[in-house]
């Protein structure tokens, strides 16, 4: 079983979008039982909350189901549990290194990435921009299905 981590600064709308569209992915490409998936944040500053209401709104738009749940910060321990952890930014992926006191394993990794691209994915509590962040993280999480289906 393949364990992934998604990770951005607050998991109330990157990250929690991408653990939804992947696990939809995932389950639409018939491979559950392969895959745990899950999310968190670099911060503490919206633990306990659920998904922003417009994250919601775009993953309802999008057709892409998801349930309730509460945000939390990645802990130190979190490294020896998954197998990768994707962050949406620079931001996120210096916050996590921190965290876990580096990266010897090398699971750290930026979603877009897997597309072939180093940029981050503009975070849409500041831009308001749902849509946006939406497609980009649906292009890495598609891509990333894809280098672990290719890699099988």
């Amino acid at each position: 079983m393949i364990k992934i981590m998604f990770v951005c600064h607050g998991n109330i709308c990157r990250s929690p979008m991408a653990e939804f569209i992947m696990k939809k992915l995932v389950r639409d490409a018939g491979l559950e039982s392969e895959f745990e998936i899950s999310s968190c944040a670099v911060s503490y500053e919206e633990a306990g909350n659920d998904i922003y209401p417009p994250a919601k709104d775009e993953l309802r738009r999008r057709g892409v189901p998801f349930s309730s749940r509460r945000a939390v910060r990645a802990q130190k321990q979190d490294y020896d549990e998954y197998d990768l952890f994707v962050v949406m930014d620079s931001s996120n992926l210096r916050n996590l290194t921190r965290i876990f006191e580096g990266d010897d394993e090398g699971k750290i990794h930026k979603l877009l990435e897997y597309t072939g691209q180093m940029r981050d994915v503009t975070d849409p509590w500041y831009s308001g921009n749902f849509d946006v962040a939406f497609d980009d993280i649906y292009a890495g999480c598609r891509a990333l299905l894809e280098n672990f289906v290719k890699s099988t």
